[in-house]
């Protein structure tokens, strides 16, 4: 009998925001499959779990997916886990399921923390209807083409980006999509120092300049068309 593929969401800053249905599984599958070993090491260090530990990333995935898949097809059950919040976002581990999906194997979300429904819910927009862009590239003239066609994109637009390239990113939104588009900074999501930055697009570039930010965000656009 094949195993199975659990998708587990781990705390993005707090400890305290693991479900108890992940806990469960962390403890009751037969291995984990993470990111980096150390994150995941720090992670189960602080629930006293004790678990054999794959590594699977960008750099190894075609290598390591099909070795966990063998592992799965003879019986073993398995939790794939990120660095932080909701797996595959942003994140390996698509070739690990397309395989698993392929071989009838059962995969199982494990809903949980991540950043984008508290960026959202805290933004004080109405997101309703949302576009996630996701990662920009670090390329300055390449995220600057993004940008350009995120101008023509007329929803709430939800980006993510590196903690140390905030003050870049605003400075290009200022550029592209102008000074005065409404945008919300969620700084540090369920962190203690937890913000929501909210005002125009230079407002927030002179906070961030001001306050030299650096932390993990999400940056929230408000490009619907006004009436």
């Amino acid at each position: 009998m094949n195993g199975k593929l659990f998708l587990v969401s781990i705390p993005i800053g707090n400890w305290d925001d693991i479900t108890l249905r992940a806990l469960k599984i962390l403890r009751e599958v037969d291995f984990i499959i993470c990111e980096e070993y150390k994150e995941a090491r720090r992670l189960l260090s602080e629930y006293k779990i004790d678990k054999e530990l794959i590594s699977l990333n960008e750099h190894n995935e075609k290598e390591v997916a099909n070795e966990i898949l063998l592992k799965i097809i003879a019986g073993k059950t398995s939790a794939l886990i990120s660095d932080c919040g909701t797996p595959l976002f942003s994140d390996p581990g698509h070739l690990l399921v397309d395989l698993c999906i392929s071989q009838n194997i059962d995969i199982l979300p494990v809903p949980g923390p991540n950043s984008l429904l508290p960026a959202l819910i805290g933004s004080g927009l109405n997101f309703e209807n949302f576009y996630y862009y996701g990662w920009l590239s670090p390329k300055k003239e390449i995220r600057q083409q993004q940008l350009i066609r995120i101008k023509k994109i007329e929803e709430i637009i939800i980006i993510l980006d590196t903690p140390y390239r905030i003050k870049s990113l605003l400075t290009d939104v200022v550029k592209i999509l102008g000074k005065n588009l409404k945008v919300v900074l969620a700084f540090q999501l369920t962190m203690e120092n937890e913000r929501f930055f909210r005002g125009t697009a230079d407002e927030i570039l002179k906070i961030s300049e001001e306050k030299n930010l650096k932390g993990e965000f999400v940056l929230i656009l408000d490009n619907k068309k006004r009436k």
